[in-house]
């Protein structure tokens, strides 16, 4: 397939439904365990139906349409129905609060609302009311009064024509606000076309045809929102899991060879691994701190000696066959992205054989800019960069991004386009250098840098991160703009009580790994959990740190009162 010579996303779609028909394609992971499945040919089928029925409601091409709902496959069928009007998809997340909906209702005023359940319904129908907005339909996944049922739309025509080309706007979505007020980010279908190439090559390489993904990221993630196009280029076999509870159960069952996440996953799988290595028998626990020290040095590059490398051969089997058997036995790779993944991490968890790629990228380039290759990963770099990008460091070390998979702008905001978009190159926020194998590595965020009163830039993400992959430690907030030294605000795990001894010893252990600049002097712990309900988390689990900043403001000026 030439990703080139294709007009949109849709016929992407049409030319891989065609090819694969009877093929399984789309499932979804009942409480049961047990798995319903959908063809290509039936899901194609109900796309054109919901597709027919949006054009009779007269959906036209630029129109928006909201869709709301959980990882399923009734959300990728409307998605592409969407799109084979030439409306334009605005997914929400599931976790958005009626102040959130009222924005995005009076920013993009959709046309119509395509939502799963009658409590999400419930949250966006009382947003509606009370900013005086209304829908001219709307269709669910379940039976709700007022509504039309997904299930029971049906149409008799046989294809239907999307009259996009690439540059038409595909989908709005909505950045998380981690500033301030969330911006349209506005992606062309030729932007997610050029995206879904390089990543479609990437996977690819892992040597597996018709892969199994396992879907448990929001699909209105700009992230998981263009891995469901790879998925269709790949004519993959796609589970949803949109219970994050039993995402590891389902894994077991779905056995997939990619697995998508963003670093706090990978962050929680360390720490659980690590504690039952701990709690095993004295035999499991050596061989189990052996299999991470051979490994560790055969992927930092170091040659083995021959007792070693036959050892290191030996744990192959012992060990990591049978962590890789915990995740299904099939699974060729991780890949990470939506924040920088820790460096330790990615060490720990490459050498126990589960490949970890790390990639890069930001809702405004559709979204990956970067990523580790399989054959010659970098960990602490973001990877090489996709060929169709461009990427240059600014003179003040800022990522500049190029290509068509940069947006078309924001939403109705022409200013902030202007302010990030200049001469034709995406201004992305974040500091980094290529190295002489033209990887990329990240090494701040120009917005997130703290300065101190002596004019040194601290990246807060780092020391926060080194924190967090304490067990005892949920979530960290670090502070000391224009101050002397830094202090931070700590949520313990619920399991963990307070001990400030053992917190000292922790702070005191994450130090030793930070320069002098960087090192936490002050601490305090909170009571209350950064959460997206309390506004001090963005719907994609970032901290928001202006509004942390507010909260907590007089404790955060205490610090240094003394």
């Amino acid at each position: 397939m030439n990703f080139k010579d294709l007009k949109n996303l849709y016929e992407l779609f049409e030319i891989q439904s065609n090819k694969f028909l009877k093929n399984d394609f789309l499932h979804s992971v009942n409480d049961d365990k047990s798995i319903k499945s959908h063809s290509w040919q039936n899901v194609s089928k109900k796309v054109i139906s919901i597709s027919s029925f949006l054009k009779n409601k007269g959906i036209t091409k630029g129109d928006r349409i909201m869709l709301v709902s959980e990882g399923r496959p009734e959300w990728m069928i409307s998605d592409l129905a969407i799109l084979a009007t030439g409306a334009i998809t605005v997914p929400n997340y599931t976790t958005y609060t009626q102040k959130d909906f009222e924005f995005v209702l009076e920013d993009c005023q959709p046309k119509g609302l395509i939502v799963s359940n009658s409590k999400l319904y419930k949250t966006i129908f009382d947003a509606a009311k009370k900013i005086n907005f209304s829908f001219e339909f709307v269709i669910s996944f379940e039976t709700i009064k007022a509504t039309e049922n997904f299930q029971q739309i049906r149409n008799d025509n046989s294809s239907i024509t999307c009259n996009c080309d690439r540059k038409d706007p595909a989908c709005i979505i909505y950045t998380s606000g981690t500033q301030g007020t969330p911006k349209g980010v506005i992606l062309s279908h030729g932007g997610i076309l050029a995206n879904c190439e390089d990543s479609t090559n990437l996977v690819k390489n892992l040597g597996i045809r018709a892969p199994r993904f396992l879907t448990w990221l929001p699909l209105s993630h700009s992230y998981e929102h263009t891995v469901q196009f790879v998925q269709i280029s790949l004519g993959a076999k796609v589970f949803y899991s949109p219970v994050i509870e039993k995402l590891l159960e389902n894994i077991k069952i779905v056995k997939p060879h990619v697995l998508t996440a963003v670093p706090r996953f990978y962050n929680n799988l360390y720490n659980k691994m690590l504690n039952t290595a701990k709690k095993a028998t004295n035999l499991k626990r050596k061989l189990f701190f052996k299999t991470i020290e051979l490994g560790q040095k055969e992927f930092i590059g170091n040659k083995l000696k021959v007792r070693e490398k036959i050892i290191n051969k030996i744990l192959n089997n012992l060990v990591r066959k049978k962590i890789i058997n915990n995740f299904g036995g099939n699974l060729k790779a991780f890949v990470s992205g939506g924040g920088p993944l820790d460096k330790n991490v990615g060490i720990f968890l490459n050498s126990l054989g589960l490949k970890t790629l790390q990639g890069y990228g930001l809702t405004e380039t559709s979204p990956v800019v970067s990523c580790n290759p399989v054959n010659k990963i970098k960990i602490d770099t973001v990877g090489t960069i996709f060929s169709n990008n461009q990427v240059k460091i600014a003179d003040d070390g800022e990522i500049l991004v190029k290509g068509e998979n940069v947006m078309l702008g924001y939403w109705k905001n022409i200013e902030a386009t202007n302010e990030v978009i200049k001469n034709g190159w995406l201004h992305t926020g974040d500091i980094g250098e290529i190295d002489h194998d033209g990887y990329l590595k990240i090494t701040d965020r120009k917005k997130d840098i703290i300065v101190s009163v002596g004019g040194d830039n601290i990246s807060p993400s780092k020391i926060e991160n080194l924190l967090c992959l304490n067990d005892e430690i949920d979530q960290a907030y670090v502070d000391g703009d224009n101050k002397k030294f830094l202090v931070c605000l700590l949520v313990l795990n619920k399991n963990f009580l307070r001990d400030d001894k053992k917190i000292k010893d922790i702070i005191e252990e994450t130090n030793k790994e930070l320069t002098q600049i960087e090192k936490i002097k002050k601490f305090d712990v909170v009571n209350e959990e950064f959460s997206i309900d309390n506004e001090l988390l963005t719907p994609t689990m970032k901290i928001r740190r202006h509004k942390i900043k507010l909260k907590y403001k007089n404790i955060l000026e205490n610090f240094y009162k003394n």
